[in-house]
Order: C-alpha cells, then sequence, then structure tokens
C-alpha cells in the first residue's frame, strides 16, 4: 500500500509525541469558567435568504474578550413548542482553516429533515465573527501561533476552541431544541473543532470529524511537513526562534491547543475518516487523536485519498446523525 506516514498498523497504536502541558485540566477548567461568566447577549437576525421550510436567522453572541461572534441558524418550521416532544434535533457545522459558514443552501437537507442546523465562522478567518485581537508578540500568517508569545491563555485557538463549546451551549438553551440529541461536525479545521467542542461540552452526543486538524504538532514538525495549513509553525521558527533555543517550551504551549490532549474528555460517539495520503493533516496527527478516545467510535479509512473530498464520507455523516430521528420514533 502506498503511505506518506507510518504503516497502518502502526497507526494504529500511535500515542502522539507533541508535549502535553502539566496543568492541562487546570488551563480549560479556568478557560470554561471564563466562558461561562461571560453573558452571551444572543441576538437573532432575520436573514435576506429564505426558504418554505425553514427560517434563517444570522445569530450573534458575545464571546469571551467581548468578541461578537456569527454563526448561521436554520431553524425548521414546525407547531409551537409546548412540551419535549416538540423538540427537534439540532447539529452545530465547523468549517475549514481560514475558510466561513459557506452558503446557506448546502445546509437545508438537515434543515428538511427536521434538524435546526448551526453554521459558526471563526473569529478573525473568513466570516463575519470579530476577532478582539490584542495580544503580544506577532499577529502575521496564522492562528496556531497568534497568542504564544503572551500568557497562555491568549491563544487564539483557546478562545476559538470556547466559541465552540459556547455555541453548543447556546443551541442546548433553545427551546426548540433537544438538549439530549446535539451533534458536531466539520472537515479539517472543522473536524478538530468538532472534537474540541466535544471535549468541552460533554453533553454532544454526537461527534463526525473528517480529517481533523490542530493536532500533534511535533509530529508534523518532525516529519518536516509544516506547509501547507501548517506553515506557520515553520514562519514562527524561522523569524521568532531561528536556533530553536525555545523549541521544547513552544510545543509545549502549543499542547494546550492540541486537541489530542482533550480527547480524555469527549463522552460522544465519534466518527472519523481518515484519507492516508494526507500531506496536509498527517494521518499520524489524526491517529494520536483517534486512538486516545475512550469512549464508543469508529473510523473510515480511505487508503488512496489526501485531503480532499472523500467518497460518500458525507453521507455517512448524514445517517450517522439521522440516528437522532429514530430515538424520536
Amino acid at each position: 500500500m502506498p503511505r506518506v506516514d507510518m504503516p497502518l498498523e502502526q497507526l494504529l497504536k500511535y500515542a502522539g509525541m507533541n508535549p502535553k502541558p502539566d496543568d492541562m485540566n487546570e488551563y480549560w477548567d479556568r478557560a470554561l469558567q471564563e466562558m461561562r461568566q461571560q453573558p452571551a447577549e444572543v441576538e437573532l437576525v432575520p436573514s435576506s435568504f429564505q426558504v418554505p421550510f425553514a427560517d434563517c436567522f444570522h445569530l450573534y453572541f458575545t464571546g469571551v474578550g467581548g468578541a461578537r461572534i456569527h454563526a448561521k441558524y436554520i431553524r425548521p418550521k414546525s407547531p409551537v413548542v409546548q412540551s419535549e416532544q416538540d423538540q427537534h434535533p439540532a447539529i452545530i457545522l465547523f468549517h475549514g482553516y481560514t475558510s466561513n459558514s459557506g452558503d446557506w443552501s448546502d445546509k437545508l437537507g438537515y434543515a428538511a429533515l427536521g434538524f435546526s442546523v448551526f453554521a459558526m465562522d471563526c473569529r478573525g478567518q473568513g466570516g463575519r465573527s470579530e476577532d478582539a485581537g490584542g495580544v503580544k508578540g506577532t499577529t502575521y500568517q496564522g492562528h496556531i501561533i497568534r497568542g504564544l508569545d503572551d500568557h497562555p491563555d491568549r491563544l487564539l485557538f483557546r478562545q476559538i476552541f470556547l466559541d465552540a463549546a459556547q455555541l453548543a451551549g447556546i443551541v442546548m438553551e433553545r427551546p426548540e431544541v433537544d438538549p439530549n440529541r446535539v451533534g458536531v461536525t466539520g472537515g479539517s479545521q472543522g473536524g478538530g473543532l468538532s472534537l474540541a467542542c466535544a471535549a468541552l461540552e460533554p453533553r454532544i452526543r454526537k461527534v463526525a470529524a473528517i480529517y481533523p486538524f490542530l493536532t500533534d504538532y511535533y509530529r508534523v514538525w518532525e516529519m518536516d511537513m509544516a506547509n501547507r495549513a501548517y506553515e506557520e509553525l515553520k514562519t514562527y521558527f524561522r523569524k521568532f526562534d531561528p536556533r530553536h533555543e525555545r523549541e521544547r517550551e513552544v510545543f509545549t504551549r502549543l499542547g494546550y491547543i492540541d486537541v489530542q490532549h482533550l480527547a480524555d474528555r469527549i463522552q460522544a460517539e465519534v466518527y472519523m475518516g481518515v484519507g492516508l495520503m494526507d500531506l496536509t493533516c498527517p494521518p499520524s496527527t489524526q491517529f494520536a487523536l483517534y486512538n486516545k478516545i475512550s469512549s464508543p467510535k469508529r473510523l473510515e479509512i480511505y487508503p488512496d485519498y489526501a485531503h480532499e473530498n472523500l467518497p460518500e464520507m458525507n453521507d455517512f455523516i448524514l445517517t450517522f446523525m439521522e440516528g437522532f430521528l429514530e430515538e424520536a420514533r
């Protein structure tokens, strides 16, 4: 079998190599406390895009640091919620790195099935969410390294992970949503955020992640694959630590936002897809995360595919999420 990484039998046992900070749990417990103390100030604004069977809104809320975060919200038209029997499931979508929440039309399939659909714009990327900024050190090129030279609580992906978890809590508080039937999904950055969201909001029931990004940074570095999505790691060292005098310190700090180190918090059922020819998010980095998940999980492996569309994977995910509809029957 052609490969760009370890043989499959080794991937299935690989435990990752990026350092884990000693205070990882305290770090995220403190972060969650900050998130819960932040008034969300949720606002719904009807969209100019509408369809006959659902209502479409721009949803805004205030995330940590005071940034206003945006998500698209599609709500199926249904009778007024008078009891739990009137509630329906929800799915939260997370987009790829530097992108945005996408078009309204590509979310209508879930809404037509009876799901409330939410799609978040990551702060500071390609959508409507606000990046409050204000960190010390470099803001050049990428979000992995944003805040790396400031206090660890200022790491930008810490805030984005918290935005994802906060949105999930807001979704669960909607009167039309059954809080026991909420799933999250996405590919690449969206896959990493889906898993981080489930780790930080343990009430999430289902996670579907396609080739997740944001995990095992040191493995990416060791493989000399700090390019494409991870190129900012190389940029950081070239510009700010050219002799790698702080290499261990830097990768340990990145460990706070390494999703593999949050995997033990995940209680949801996890469904993951990986291409073994992935040159953007090397397969071993994805297996480092997958192998640490202790909740029910399963994996679709595409031996000849890279960081690209995985045939039928979106159909498999829809079927996986459709299980929520069966629960209500």
